[in-house]
């Protein structure tokens, strides 16, 4: 838990001390998440093993807490910083935005995604106003009701095809988990108040505050920031679930075959061991601490964050995966 801690909470403070300071400090926090990521990655054997079978992790839920609660924070004083007062340089404003919005999209979207499968109330709300905030409050229902349930097949919107682009999937992927999360919330719920007027609510809220703090500005900035990390988060779904297809219909169980992993151990543990994705999809209710790395997995050649930034290019994503997609599929 302590290195969950440590390389997850790490950037945060680096970008706190940033937005009150400036000067090198988000140059830090950026290079935390890039620059040393990548070669932290390189060294291996670190921390790369599986709990045992059972094992309790106290702490798991209260890290969720702090980068959940960080998130909330980080969002109005990252706002403030690129469009407010803050008296930082444009280079300055321009890293904050970056910085804030890779730390959102790589350890507060996985911290919020774990928050979202937990049975208690208070976590499972927590959870939700991250997503909210971010202006992508549906997730907190798409992701359960429907891309667990159909991940790897035709039905879910966030799984994406052989030879299909990112930018594609994205618009897809995006209104098609809206509607089938509405779908599955009114399937469930039978009419009545719908989850997604608390979605919109927190939405609307999320752009008076930036408003509130520096005005068309800031609603501006805590748009485009939503929007940074929404492509983070679909970038990974597009990543981990690419290709991969699992027959349809009654009684087909997922498998540790329909989602892509990466072995890399700092990366794992700055995203709370997102990366450890088969593991996940077929123990939903496994705490993060202990997923494991199944070796009759799919394996990314590459650790998680540097595969989606490949993505970005589709021929070259096409081209680099292909060859470890063919060990996957039947054709």
């Amino acid at each position: 838990m302590a290195v969950f801690a440590v390389a997850a909470l790490m950037p945060l403070g680096l970008l706190a001390i940033g937005i009150a300071q400036g000067g090198l400090w988000v140059a830090g926090a950026l290079a935390y998440m890039t620059v040393l990521a990548a070669v932290l990655d390189q060294i291996k054997g670190l921390f790369s093993g599986a709990a045992p079978e059972g094992a309790e992790f106290p702490a798991a839920d209260a890290l969720l807490v702090a980068v959940g609660a960080g998130a909330v924070l980080l969002l109005p004083a990252a706002v403030w910083a690129v469009a407010g007062t803050s008296g930082l340089s444009p280079l300055a404003r321009g890293a904050v935005f970056l910085g804030a919005g890779l730390w959102l999209g790589q350890v507060a979207h996985p911290a919020a995604h774990e928050l979202i499968h937990r049975g208690n109330r208070g976590l499972f709300g927590l959870g939700v106003a991250v997503y909210g905030l971010l202006g992508f409050g549906h997730h907190a229902s798409a992701h359960r009701l429907v891309h667990h349930r159909h991940v790897a097949t035709a039905r879910d919107p966030n799984s994406a095809r052989k030879g299909e682009g990112f930018y594609r999937f994205f618009l897809r992927a995006w209104g098609g988990s809206f509607l089938a999360g509405w779908r599955a919330e009114c399937a469930l719920r039978g009419g009545g108040l719908m989850p997604y007027a608390g979605y919109f609510g927190f939405a609307m809220a999320a752009l008076a505050l930036g408003c509130g703090i520096a005005g068309w500005k800031g609603a501006a900035v805590w748009a485009a920031l939503g929007l940074h990390v929404q492509v983070q988060i679909l970038l990974s779904d597009y990543v981990q679930h690419y290709g991969l297809v699992r027959a349809e219909g009654r009684g087909v169980p997922v498998t540790l075959a329909h989602s892509w992993n990466a072995p890399h151990w700092f990366s794992s543990a700055f995203m709370l061991n997102a990366p450890r994705h088969s593991d996940h999809h077929t123990h939903p209710s496994r705490p993060y601490p202990a997923l494991r790395l199944p070796e009759e997995a799919p394996l990314l050649p590459w650790p998680l964050p540097l595969a989606c930034t490949i993505a970005l290019v589709p021929p070259l994503w096409h081209r680099r995966i292909g060859p470890h997609l063919a060990l996957w599929r039947q054709e």
